[in-house]
C-alpha cells in the first residue's frame, strides 16, 4: 500500500503543480505538506503551490502559476502570443484579461502580473483551453489575440501587432474571416483593414 508521500509525489508527477487544497484532497494534512517541503520531498514555488524539486522548470511555469491563482482570467496579448508560439521571446510579465467589473485577484508569487480589463464579447469571445504541463489554461485564440494586439497597440506597440499578424498568417494559424470577426468584436476593423488588404495582395 502506498504511503501518503508516494501518493503526493505521483500526483505531482502527473499534474506538475498543485495547490495546497488539491493536495489535501488526497487525504494529506497541511502539516504533512509542510513536513514534505521541509524534508525536500516537494518544493514550494509560491505561497500555497508546490512542485517536485527535480522537475524541470518550464518557461511557461509563471503562466501555469497564475492560471491557478486567477481561474476566471484569460491569458491575452504578449502571454497569448507566447502560448501560441508567435514569438520566442518570454515576456517578463504575465498578461491576463479579467472582466471589466471583476475584483482584481492578489497573486501569491514573484511573477509580475499585468491585468487588462475586457468587457462584453471582447472578454467572452475566442477563448480556448490549452494544456501546459498537464494543466489546462484559458487563452484567447490566435486570431482574437491579433485583434487584441491592435486594440491595445498603445500598451504593446504596433510593431508587435504587425509581427503577430504576419507570423500568424504565414503559419496559417487563422483565416481572414476569423481575423475580421474579431476585428469587429474588438472595434478595430478600420485600423486593421489596410493591413489585411495588403496581406491578401501578397
Amino acid at each position: 500500500m502506498k504511503d501518503k508521500a508516494e501518493i503526493v509525489i505521483e500526483s505531482l508527477k502527473k499534474r506538475g503543480i498543485m495547490a495546497t487544497r488539491e493536495i489535501q484532497k488526497l487525504g494529506v494534512s497541511r502539516q504533512y505538506i509542510r513536513n514534505l517541503n521541509a524534508n525536500g520531498r516537494i518544493e514550494r514555488i509560491a505561497r500555497g503551490f508546490y512542485m517536485l524539486p527535480d522537475q524541470e522548470f518550464s518557461e511557461m511555469q509563471s503562466i501555469v502559476e497564475v492560471s491557478k491563482q486567477v481561474p476566471k482570467g484569460v491569458f491575452c496579448l504578449l502571454s497569448a502570443l507566447r502560448i501560441h508560439n508567435f514569438t520566442t521571446q518570454n515576456p517578463f510579465q504575465v498578461w491576463i484579461a479579467i472582466e471589466r467589473r471583476a475584483w482584481k485577484p492578489q497573486t501569491k508569487s514573484n511573477t509580475q502580473v499585468r491585468y487588462v480589463r475586457f468587457s462584453g464579447q471582447a472578454f467572452t469571445s475566442g477563448v480556448e483551453v490549452k494544456n501546459i504541463g498537464g494543466i489546462e489554461v484559458k487563452v484567447y485564440s490566435a486570431a482574437k489575440t491579433v485583434a487584441d494586439c491592435f486594440k491595445y497597440r498603445n500598451k504593446t506597440g504596433l510593431d508587435v501587432a504587425l509581427e503577430a499578424l504576419r507570423e500568424g498568417w504565414k503559419n496559417k494559424l487563422f483565416t481572414m474571416d476569423e481575423l475580421w470577426k474579431y476585428a469587429i468584436i474588438c472595434r478595430v476593423e478600420n485600423i486593421m483593414r489596410p493591413y489585411l488588404e495588403s496581406m491578401v495582395l501578397l
